[in-house]
C-alpha cells in the first residue's frame, strides 16, 4: 500500500473526505477515523461540521472553508501542510468540490508538492444515477443551472443534442421552474427522473415524462421540498438526425398553419424538441 492511500492520517497529508448526505450511518469507519486523527478539519459551514463530528464523538478544531475565502485561505493551509499538519477537507454533505469549494485548495496543496488523500463515500448524483433506471455508462453532470430564466433556457438549450445522461442539482425553490423549462427544452415526452431528498426520511425517486414530472411537482407542494438531483435522458445518438427531420417537418408545416402550431405538431410527430425547431430563437408568435 502507498503512503497516500494508507488508511490513516499521516503528516502532511490532505484528506478529501466524503460526508453523509442524509443518513448519518454513511459516514464510514475510516472516515470516522481520519476526522479523529487529523489536526484539523476544513469545512464548508463550521456550525453543521460540529453537529457531524459531535454525533460520532469527534473533537476536533475547524476551519471553515468556503467560496469566499478559499483563494485567502489556502495558501495559509498549504504552509500548514508543509510544516508537517494533517487536515481534513469536508463538505456540507457528500463528496467535497463536487458542486462545493474545495478545488482551489486541493488544487495549491498538490502544486506544492502536499499529498492528497481522497476517503470516499456518499455522492448525492452518484446515489440518484443508481437508482434511476436511465443509461449509466455514459453521463454528463451540470451542477446547478442558472438562477436567472433566460441564462437557464439558454445553457438548456445548449444541451438539447447531447446524446449521454444528464444529471443537475436543482434547489427547491427553482424545482418547479426548472422542470418547466427542461420540458420546454427537450421535449415533454424526454424521460426523466427527480430524487429528492435522497437517503433522508422523505426520500422520493418520481420518474416518467419531464411533462409529467413538472406537472406533478408543481402541484405536490411536498414535492418542492428539500435537495434534487434531475436526471433527464439523453438525446440518444441519433439526436441531429431527429432534429433534421423536425425542422424539414415543420418548415412544410409553417407553410400552412401558425409557426407555433407547426412546431408543437412536428415535435410531436419527430420527437424533436420543440424550441429547438426555432433555433433557439422566441416563438414567432408567442404575443398573439
Amino acid at each position: 500500500m502507498t503512503a497516500s492511500a494508507r488508511p490513516g492520517p499521516g503528516p502532511g497529508l490532505l484528506h478529501v473526505v466524503a460526508t453523509p448526505i442524509g443518513n448519518l450511518g454513511d459516514l464510514s469507519p475510516r472516515a470516522q477515523a481520519v476526522l479523529r486523527g487529523v489536526d484539523a478539519v476544513c469545512a464548508e459551514d463550521t456550525r453543521h461540521t460540529r453537529q457531524l463530528l459531535g454525533h460520532f464523538g469527534i473533537e476536533r478544531p475547524l476551519v471553515a472553508l468556503h467560496e469566499h475565502n478559499e483563494d485567502g485561505l489556502a495558501a495559509r493551509l498549504v504552509e500548514r501542510l508543509q510544516a508537517g499538519e494533517s487536515l481534513a477537507l469536508v463538505s456540507d454533505a457528500g463528496t467535497p468540490l463536487v458542486s462545493d469549494p474545495g478545488y482551489r485548495l486541493v488544487r495549491a496543496a498538490r502544486a506544492a508538492g502536499v499529498r492528497v488523500s481522497p476517503v470516499p463515500g456518499p455522492s448525492a448524483l452518484v446515489a440518484a444515477l443508481s437508482v434511476a433506471g436511465l443509461a449509466s455508462d455514459r453521463f454528463v453532470f451540470e451542477g446547478f443551472l442558472p438562477a436567472r430564466a433566460g441564462a437557464r433556457r439558454e445553457r438548456l438549450q445548449a444541451l438539447v443534442g447531447e446524446p449521454r445522461t444528464l444529471l443537475f442539482y436543482e434547489a427547491s425553490h427553482r424545482i418547479a421552474e426548472m422542470l418547466a423549462d427542461a420540458a420546454a427544452v427537450f421535449g415533454g415526452n424526454r424521460p426523466a427522473v427527480v430524487a429528492r431528498e435522497l437517503t433522508k426520511l422523505f426520500e422520493t425517486v418520481l420518474d416518467g415524462t419531464l411533462d409529467a414530472l413538472a406537472a406533478r411537482v408543481a402541484a405536490e407542494a411536498d414535492q418542492r421540498k428539500g435537495e434534487f438531483v434531475v436526471i433527464i435522458e439523453g438525446a440518444g445518438e441519433d439526436a441531429d438526425a431527429r432534429l433534421a427531420e423536425g425542422r424539414r417537418v415543420y418548415a412544410l408545416l409553417a407553410r400552412e398553419m401558425k409557426p407555433s402550431q407547426a412546431a408543437k405538431l412536428a415535435a410531436d410527430i419527430t420527437g424533436a424538441p420543440r424550441k429547438a425547431l426555432y433555433g433557439g430563437q422566441a416563438e414567432p408568435d408567442a404575443a398573439a
